[in-house]
């Protein structure tokens, strides 16, 4: 497989204080544009590699960020620390209901930021169009497979129907790019990413699949009962004519591929996040529904902006106090490391 592998950062700047201006940079010279913003940790799904089937002790209401609060972090994201992309994130951010109040906040701010959301799909039809009016720009649903029965037995819930709905909704509704995201099962996943792709080329949705991460809330993640990017590739490769695709990745966490051929001409992203780490182009910043920053996904520590906020610190504070979490961001997520531990918190409380 040929895959460019951006790996950690080897170069790091001098240890120093974060600087209080310009960009929102870290020790190793990476600029943060990218926000990262859990509306909330509750989900309706249940998925095997998230959480139990009784789910989890959901965070009370008052620990979460109130509308105006989130709006203002937003504010100081956008204005003071050079964020140009936003993406409202969950648990299940389209059980909040306060999520098209945010996005309108986000749209409201200049210069503008590209505002994204991902979501599980259920629900996304009958509020595609109310969330395109508020500013949204383009959406993620997540699937793991188009197969009705595997879909029940990943998600423990018969939802299918509701999230290729909302897929149709989305598109309809002009939130474009529409793209899939989809976390392989290790015993039917190589079969589902051949019947995904074909069906988002079908449907002109672009296809996203991920590596699965340890963010479990069982910690029973084991990498050698996931599927690895090399193992998608080949087994697409059966299916179809991929080539590379030309443009720069960039910081995308997917490396793309075209797929040729008569009446083809859409793409396929194999993010390699666990097998292929690109680290070394990270530039997320991330806002937990009860206003914690992380500096990254598999961050053991966070800083506390909901304290700041409730105890009448200033912008400046609270910029001041983002800035420093940023610039402490470790060179990588340490997941192929002896010693790596994962996070205490699941990926359901800290937003994708």
């Amino acid at each position: 497989m040929t895959v460019i592998a951006l790996g950690v950062p080897s170069l790091r700047l001098p240890a120093t204080d974060a600087p209080p201006t310009g960009p929102l940079v870290d020790t190793y010279g990476r600029i943060a544009t990218d926000l990262r913003v859990s509306m909330t940790d509750r989900c309706n799904l249940r998925c095997t590699y998230c959480m139990p089937a009784e789910g989890l002790d959901w965070l009370p209401g008052e620990q979460l960020l109130s509308p105006a609060e989130m709006a203002r972090l937003l504010h100081i994201a956008v204005t003071r620390l050079g964020v140009t992309s936003v993406r409202f994130t969950g648990g299940e951010p389209l059980v909040s209901r306060h999520l098209e109040q945010a996005i309108a906040a986000a749209a409201a701010l200049r210069p503008r930021p590209e505002i994204a959301l991902t979501t599980n799909g259920i629900g996304l039809a009958r509020r595609a169009a109310g969330l395109k009016a508020a500013g949204l720009d383009r959406v993620n649903v997540s699937l793991d497979t188009v197969e009705p029965d595997r879909f029940t037995k990943i998600t423990r819930r018969d939802r299918l129907s509701d999230v290729l709905d909302g897929l149709a909704g989305a598109a309809a509704a002009g939130l474009t790019p529409v793209k899939v995201n989809a976390v392989l099962d290790r015993e039917t996943g190589l079969d589902d990413a051949v019947s995904l792709l074909r069906f988002c080329l079908d449907h002109g949705y672009q296809l996203r699949l991920i590596e699965q991460m340890p963010l479990d809330a069982q910690h029973q993640w084991k990498r050698d009962e996931t599927v690895d990017a090399d193992q998608i590739l080949q087994t697409l490769r059966q299916h179809f004519d991929l080539r590379p695709d030309p443009a720069p990745r960039g910081s995308a966490p997917a490396q793309l591929w075209r797929v040729a051929g008569p009446g083809r001409g859409g793409s396929v992203g194999i993010v390699a996040s666990v097998s292929h780490a690109f680290c070394s182009a990270c530039d997320r910043t991330r806002l937990t529904a009860d206003g914690q920053v992380r500096s990254c996904l598999f961050s053991t520590e966070e800083t506390d902006l909901r304290l700041l906020l409730r105890s009448g610190a200033d912008d400046a504070a609270i910029e001041a106090a983002w800035r420093s979490a940023m610039w402490a961001k470790p060179a990588g997520h340490g997941i192929n490391d002896p010693g790596f531990v994962q996070p205490t918190r699941p990926m359901s409380a800290i937003g994708g």
